[in-house]
């Protein structure tokens, strides 16, 4: 004999189970780049200038990471690396997509083959979203090189190196603002609607049982220098160049402030939608910059030799900062060597996804972050190739740190190594060669670069164009 259950029973049943049957307590995960920003960017990184209030509370809510380094010393490497997990010499991305037709680095692209942490986050069920700057591939040279090719649900913002903050004109001198695959012309200054489409993202799936991966790719600080309220400096055939050595230092200052306070403002907004919603405890944020300080900002530390672009320390040591409540202890700090291609490991590893399979070169990190523990000791290496077609290639083993570079050597290619030697331990601004006097050293150590870039450049992807090189 059948009983009907009273409604009231099944409801309340309902109640109970229907919550842990929808729920997924999978983190949130939010990776935050800003653009050219040096070691001392923020005031918590020892920015002398002035304060940026909520980037400090997130470092004092979770974790400063004082030694980690991006994987390329300027844009597009830099990300081809964080994209997919492997040194970016694997992708054929070794230099800036440049905007000029005739470069021999302008048709180049992230390539289908390519596997992105978004693919494989969006393979297992989490809702992914890219706000801001790609810089992977200009569309008109191929549709492959959009964004949601490559495993992001939703695209808002800019293909190229850079976009005028007002008109929104690239570096190509072509308008440059899109929503998915429509080029949209919007008014807006570039930060705050960036911050906008970000916090819009976080509030539409925050609400979702899906769990969601927000891409946070900010233009700031990279020129053109425009602080809100500024004119238009780029139009569609000129640009107005702003040169830091023609005005006060003042100015200065207060165009460097200008243009960070408003990512730090667009932090405090997203935590804030992030605890309005009650999902902030199950968010991890991380925070870092593509590269060391471009030349029109101080925001380098003094004490680290070079810039963008360089291979010294002051060319990918960046800020870095590392946040997931009741997980990643307040207020902790470490200065276990880091880089930008350990982040996919890292986002798939607290997704709860296996990417053995992959064979990643980054590591995941969540041992340091999350119980304070050591990672192996393991080589990082740099390959950085200049707009002009110079090379310079460094490579770290524990405290030592190897820089080689080519003085007039061929566009392209390895002619003429130099080497330079240092102890980091000892000598962190680089300033004391010790190649001659450990020259064994520094001999083994170039081979193991020669080497690493054999291995990592043998399987990269066709590419269109590229510098002609010789070894």
């Amino acid at each position: 004999m059948l009983h009907r259950i009273p409604a009231w029973l099944l409801l309340a049943f309902t109640l109970l189970v229907e919550p842990a049957l929808r729920a997924d307590d999978r983190p949130n995960l939010i990776v935050i780049m800003v653009d050219d920003m040096g070691y001392q960017g923020l005031s918590c990184f020892g920015n002398p200038y002035f304060k940026t209030p909520e980037l400090d509370r997130l470092a004092a809510d979770g974790m400063k990471l004082t030694d980690f380094h991006s994987s390329g010393t300027m844009c597009s490497p830099t990300r081809a690396g964080l994209l997919t997990g492997l040194y970016q010499q694997r992708t054929g991305i070794e230099a800036v997509i440049h905007p000029v037709s005739d470069h021999p680095e302008h048709r180049k692209g992230l390539q289908l083959s390519e596997t992105t942490f978004a693919e494989v986050l969006k393979e297992n069920g989490y809702a992914t979203g890219i706000i801001g700057k790609w810089h992977q591939g200009y569309p008109q040279n191929s549709d492959d090189y959009h964004p949601q090719e490559h495993g992001f649900d939703e695209f808002v913002g800019y293909h190229s190196g850079n976009i005028d903050f007002v008109s929104h004109v690239g570096d190509h001198y072509k308008h440059d603002w899109w929503h998915g695959k429509e080029e949209t012309p919007e008014e807006g200054y570039s930060t705050h609607l960036i911050n906008q489409y970000a916090e819009d993202f976080v509030r539409r799936h925050g609400k979702s049982d899906q769990p969601f991966c927000l891409y946070l790719s900010h233009e700031a600080i990279h020129n053109p220098v425009q602080v809100p309220g500024d004119p238009v400096r780029r139009t569609l055939d000129n640009w107005d160049r702003w040169d830091f050595r023609k005005v006060s230092e003042e100015e200065r200052i207060a165009k460097y402030l200008g243009m960070t306070l408003p990512i730090d403002e667009g932090l405090g907004q997203l935590r804030a939608a992030l605890k309005e919603l009650q999902i902030e405890d199950n968010t991890f944020i991380l925070f870092f910059s593509d590269n060391g300080a471009a030349g029109d900002f101080p925001s380098g530390d003094p004490n680290l030799r070079g810039n963008k672009g360089s291979v010294y320390e002051g060319g990918h040591r960046v800020p870095a900062i590392a946040f997931w409540p009741r997980k990643i202890k307040a207020g902790t700090v470490s200065d276990e060597p880091l880089i930008s291609i350990d982040v996919m490991p890292t986002l798939l590893a607290l997704a709860g996804v296996e990417h053995a399979d992959l064979n990643l070169d980054g590591v995941d990190m969540s041992p340091v972050l999350v119980e304070q523990q050591s990672l192996p000791d393991r080589p990082l290496y740099w390959a950085s190739l200049s707009n002009r077609g110079s090379r310079a290639e460094a490579m770290r083993d524990g405290p030592w740190k190897l820089n080689v570079f080519h003085p007039k050597a061929t566009p392209g290619t390895f002619e003429n190594p130099k080497f330079e030697l240092y102890r980091l331990d000892e000598d962190p601004s680089e300033s004391t060669d010790l190649s001659g006097k450990f020259p064994d050293r520094a001999r083994r150590m170039a081979q193991q670069i020669t080497e690493w870039y054999r291995e990592t450049t043998a399987s990269s992807p066709e590419q269109p164009g590229g510098w002609l090189a010789v070894e």
